[in-house]
């Protein structure tokens, strides 16, 4: 009997992968002699260790992008749909933050003081995502730290509720999984010396149950999520989830933290705004600033009044919050540019659009191809997920990604012009993506699982 993988012929899996990879090493020279030559300076050879990940024999080089076309040493332009992982949601560069970014260089990169920008980001902070409190930070891993000391500050409770499967970057506190019904530090840790699964708690999305009986036992701070689970094979939320997470962070009083760093894509003001769920802190990265390197935290007013009356009877001394680089006046002239003039409402309406034609392509191309795969958007996020859906848990996300499928996949996409995120299988549509990339996209989709299911 021939084996199956995700609906799929295993040797012609094999055979597929091993001649797309042939293919992409043979067409840049280029990059490989490059890579090679300048091996010696970083550790694995790149500058970030995981830019090995890619399913690719070795990493693109890139030498430029703008819009939503990326193009590598060796000439090729693939339309982009990875967009940095959501750094570049709205285009590569988008004029208004590359016209702020270049005036505010002539005026100085960092003071440790604020600018008028500042104030006038502050205030288009508010206006997108609601009426909160907000601070600066350079990443969302660093704002979701700062929102967690927080909440532990102000509840005096040690620990973390966080869902399976969640991502919320490099947090520390956070990197706990379920074994069982047991909250178990992650596998493949490094250097971790402290159990992250002394302060934590994990819970199953989607699982109410399961919330509340955690939260029961009075030492959670808070709830800290994303509002659908986006890196472990889109999760959507079951009908009256949210407003029952609310009920039982109020009847517990523990927090609600809303990490909108992905679900930003849900459309203008994020997924939570759109949905009327209301946070106790907020946090936002990645593309907030048009693909300058910023993030924000932001606490309810309730929260904030809470918490500076604490933070006003503290000895002086660090607070263990902050960096010294964050809130310099160029993040705030990015920010001000992005928030004003590039993430808008007519933005959004044109990302809906393309995304929603890319979600109904790629469903026709499994449906035709006959696999046993689904299609999930999320606003201006797209993503194929080789099993059967809807999944409603992390348990059930892990299980349905199949490493094999996609990174044959995404490597004959590449190989035909199109670039998709590297981890798993998510596609983002921006403002600046044409139709006929979109439509691109589809065909060679379309083609790649003609070649595997032939």
């Amino acid at each position: 009997m021939t084996a199956l993988i995700a609906g799929l012929d295993a040797d012609r899996l094999r055979h597929f992968a091993t001649r797309e990879a042939m293919r992409f090493a043979a067409s840049r020279p280029n990059t490989q002699h490059t890579l090679n030559a300048g091996d010696g300076a970083f550790l694995a050879g790149v500058p970030m260790h995981w830019m090995r990940d890619w399913p690719m024999p070795f990493p693109l080089l890139i030498s430029s992008a703008n819009s939503a076309t990326i193009t590598d040493v060796d000439g090729y332009s693939l339309d982009d749909f990875c967009l940095g992982d959501t750094g570049s949601l709205f285009g590569h560069s988008p004029a208004p933050v590359a016209k702020a970014v270049a005036a505010q260089a002539r005026r100085g990169l960092t003071y440790m003081l604020p600018s008028t920008d500042a104030l006038e980001a502050g205030r288009l902070l508010t206006k997108r995502f609601g009426n909160f409190r907000w601070q600066i930070a350079t990443t969302a891993s660093d704002a979701n730290r700062c929102a967690i000391r927080i909440a532990r500050a102000v509840t005096g409770r040690p620990k973390i509720l966080v869902f399976n499967g969640c991502y919320h970057g490099t947090v520390d506190d956070v990197m706990v999984e379920l074994k069982g019904r047991k909250t178990v530090t992650r596998a493949g840790m490094v250097g971790q010396v402290a159990d992250p699964a002394a302060h934590a708690v994990v819970v199953e999305f989607n699982d109410i149950a399961a919330l509340q009986a955690a939260l029961a036992k009075g030492d959670v701070a808070a709830v800290l999520a994303e509002p659908v689970m986006t890196n472990c094979c889109m999760v959507l939320p079951d009908d009256g989830y949210w407003p029952a997470v609310r009920a039982a962070c109020d009847a517990a009083g523990t927090l609600l933290i809303v990490d909108e760093t992905h679900t930003v894509s849900s459309g203008l003001g994020g997924w939570a705004r759109g949905h009327g769920l209301q946070a106790d802190a907020f946090v936002i990265g990645k593309s907030v600033a048009g693909g300058v390197a910023c993030a924000a935290w932001g606490l309810a007013p309730d929260l904030a009044r809470k918490f500076m009356a604490q933070d006003a009877k503290r000895l002086p001394g660090h607070s263990g919050m902050g960096t010294t680089l964050s809130g310099n006046p160029l993040q705030f002239a990015a920010l001000r540019a992005n928030l004003g003039e590039v993430m808008t409402a007519k933005s959004y309406a044109r990302m809906e659009k393309r995304a929603a034609r890319l979600a109904d392509g790629l469903a026709a191309a499994i449906t035709g191809a006959g696999l046993p795969w689904h299609v999930v958007r999320v606003g201006a996020r797209v993503e194929f997920i080789c099993a059967p859906g809807p999944l409603r848990n992390g348990t059930q996300a892990k299980a349905a990604h199949c490493g094999p499928v996609e990174r044959a996949v995404h490597l004959g996409l590449v190989n035909r012009g199109c670039l998709i995120a590297p981890f798993h299988n998510m596609m983002l549509v921006s403002p600046a993506t044409k139709k006929r990339q979109v439509d691109r996209l589809i065909g060679a989709f379309v083609e790649v699982l003609a070649e595997l299911v032939e």
